[in-house]
């Protein structure tokens, strides 16, 4: 959807708030035992480290698999460009819930070295599920939108990152 290099970095700052403030939101739900008013304010206290660290592993990593997962697995001038779209949203997670997972467990979690693995497998089938939704059903569409109303944007003109084609 972005096309120049701003666009790209403003669209990277964006999704990296979106998916960190609600997968933090998440996990602090998880820890109080539910989601109350007062929590809505918690991810802010880490928000800047790791919206880092999810810009960071998302150029050198999570990007790149996903953009080569989903160009192999799909001709994006022979399908809709909300399935590139889709493709693309769900490799990143794919990539980077077991990435952000292993920062977490690094910098909050902090287990004993025999239980280093364990916790962090936990940590990615704990995030697993609510990462993938709320990046297809909330953070992805929220961050398209205003994406699209910053730089007048046309709606999924060639998915994420395919070739732009004609509409029927």
């Amino acid at each position: 959807m972005p096309t120049t290099f701003r666009q790209r970095c403003v669209f990277s700052v964006l999704m990296a708030f979106a998916m960190v403030y609600g997968m933090e939101l998440y996990n602090q739900a998880l820890l109080a035992g539910g989601l109350s008013t007062r929590l809505f304010l918690a991810p802010f206290a880490d928000i800047l480290p790791l919206i880092a660290a999810v810009i960071a592993l998302e150029a050198l990593v999570g990007g790149r698999v996903a953009h080569r997962l989903t160009f192999r697995l799909l001709d994006a001038t022979k399908v809709p460009p909300l399935i590139v779209t889709v493709f693309m949203g769900a490799f990143t997670c794919w990539t980077m819930c077991p990435l952000m997972s292993l920062v977490a467990t690094v910098a909050f979690k902090q287990p004993p070295a025999g239980e280093f693995v364990a916790v962090w497998v936990q940590t990615v089938a704990t995030n697993f599920p609510m990462a993938i939704c709320w990046q297809l059903f909330a953070a992805g569409p929220a961050v398209r939108a205003v994406a699209r109303m910053l730089y007048r944007l046309p709606v999924l003109a060639g998915g994420e990152d395919g070739p732009r084609r004609a509409r029927p």
